[in-house]
């Protein structure tokens, strides 16, 4: 085969996945039609979770020195997301071209093949492979892999191909995107309606401004290519008042208000990521931290079974637990666009939700949501209150040096973490010592209401998710690695 896995797309879930593939030594082909990066700044900055996963692969120096804010909203209605204790801010105004390109760096360090100007055309699952047609500067070729994985966008021609079933609701109406300079705007935040329709502006610095603009009423088109900015600032002047069609445009683009999921994320040999699994209105910055997400969760589980060391049916539990958070995820935005995109009619819910969100309960339920924090996976039956959950960024001491829970997974290997320095424990892990880490360590600073307070131990998936704890599992530890991480050698 020309590799283990062939991934369609090379924005930020098809070079996330790449990454994480090539973390466990699978060999990866990433084709991509575009010859080079666009620099387009679709994506602004990073939701609480994908910091955090960031974190454990360590790549969030590379960053450089982020803007990070704990102020956020829910369909335009401020939301003070510091009030999820122990999370990290979210990032504010990193580029989607500066994602893609420190992602694409990462990928091709650990040594992935990235092939640019080269168009996914056709592919064929055999059953025991899959073929696939490319068209580039060499012609019509046909690659062949073990996988196939679509991060081919909203429009994906993977997911056309294969067949898969994509049910929702089509766009109602159009709204334009753009990074303009050379004119002043007053900020304006999301949300902000105006009479017939929404605007909002940004800075994003070196005299960038990011609007917004949304005129009800307005039909969706289908475009080939980006609005005129033409277009963009005479919208602008209908709803504000103001001509801004002085202003040079960075870029332009538009987009809807479709919601679409696929009813599954795998047929056989193809599986689908980001967008191409799912579509929505853009809220919040959910979209592309959703489909980084996507990414991490496949790549471990897709590596493993490529190396043989699992049942192709761990496979499964990647539509299991993210199709879920895909289905939550069209609900917020949904929601979100009820409240910002509507007139004066919805004002009475823009009144009463205001009011709840002053609630702590209420704003800790809406951020936990937006930013991903919420996201709890079936992983086994017990008690232990952070079972399913991302393991917190932990420090500890490991003999006599200084370490970070998330540090131990910078190689992307699962880990065994023993708090109480049990041989026995240990013992019986030792036959998946070749696919998990085994650290005896001391937590610092635990406080009593902490929900490690009391553990003994804790089983960390690669991804950074507890798959088994102690005290507090019914299923023993034998059972959870052998789940995870395949039979004992």
């Amino acid at each position: 085969m020309d590799a283990s896995v062939i991934i369609v797309g090379a924005g930020p879930a098809g070079l996330m996945l790449a990454g994480e593939l090539r973390l466990a030594g699978v060999d990866v082909v990433v084709v991509e039609r575009l010859p080079e990066r666009t620099g387009e700044s679709r994506g602004l900055g990073f939701t609480a979770r994908t910091m955090e996963i960031f974190d454990q692969r360590g790549l969030l120096p590379r960053f450089g020195d982020v803007q990070t804010s704990n102020q956020g909203h829910f369909g335009g209605l401020p939301v003070d997301f510091g009030i999820l204790e122990g999370a990290h801010q979210a990032a504010k105004s990193v580029p989607q071209s500066a994602t893609e390109a420190i992602l694409e760096a990462w990928a091709a360090e650990l040594g992935a093949d990235i092939r640019r100007g080269c168009e996914f055309r056709s592919l064929t699952d055999t059953g025991d492979g899959v073929e696939v047609g490319t068209q580039g500067k060499e012609g019509e070729r046909r690659l062949t892999a073990a996988y196939v994985v679509g991060c081919d966008g909203g429009r994906s021609a993977v997911r056309k191909a294969a067949g898969f079933d994509f049910p929702g609701t089509a766009a109602t109406m159009e709204m334009f995107l753009a990074d303009i300079r050379g004119v002043e705007l007053e900020p304006r935040m999301i949300g902000e309606t105006v009479p017939g329709g929404m605007v909002m502006v940004g800075p994003l610095g070196d005299g960038i401004n990011r609007i917004i603009v949304c005129e009800r009423g307005t039909p969706p088109q289908r475009r080939t290519a980006p609005p005129r900015f033409d277009e963009v600032a005479d919208a602008w002047k209908r709803l504000t008042g103001l001509d801004i069609s002085h202003a040079e445009p960075v870029w332009v683009s538009a987009f809807g208000d479709a919601t679409r999921q696929v009813t599954e994320y795998r047929r056989g040999r193809v599986l689908l990521a980001g967008d191409s699994a799912h579509i929505h209105l853009p809220a919040g910055g959910q979209g592309m931290n959703t489909s980084i997400q996507d990414a991490v969760n496949l790549g471990w589980k897709l590596a493993a079974v490529i190396k043989g060391t699992v049942p192709a049916t761990l496979l499964d539990t990647y539509h299991d637990e993210r199709h879920p958070v895909g289905q939550r995820l069209l609900m917020n935005t949904r929601a979100q666009g009820l409240l910002f995109l509507s007139g004066d009619e919805m004002q009475p819910l823009r009144d009463v939700m205001s009011e709840l969100i002053r609630y702590d309960e209420v704003a800790r339920h809406l951020a936990a949501m937006v930013s991903g924090l919420e996201i709890r996976y079936e992983v086994g039956t017990g008690g232990h209150p952070l079972l399913g959950l991302r393991m917190p960024s932990l420090p500890l001491m490991a003999g006599r040096r200084e370490i970070s829970s998330t540090e131990l997974l910078h190689a992307g290997r699962g880990v065994l973490l023993d708090f109480e320095d049990n041989a026995v424990l240990r013992r019986r892990a030792a036959r998946w010592t070749n696919r998990v880490d085994v650290v005896t360590a001391t937590p610092q600073g635990l406080t009593d209401d902490s929900l490690l307070a009391g553990t003994a131990a804790v089983l960390l998936r690669p991804d950074g998710h507890i798959a088994w704890a102690a005290p507090g599992t019914r299923h023993d530890l034998p059972h959870a690695l052998d789940r995870w991480f395949g039979p004992a050698r």
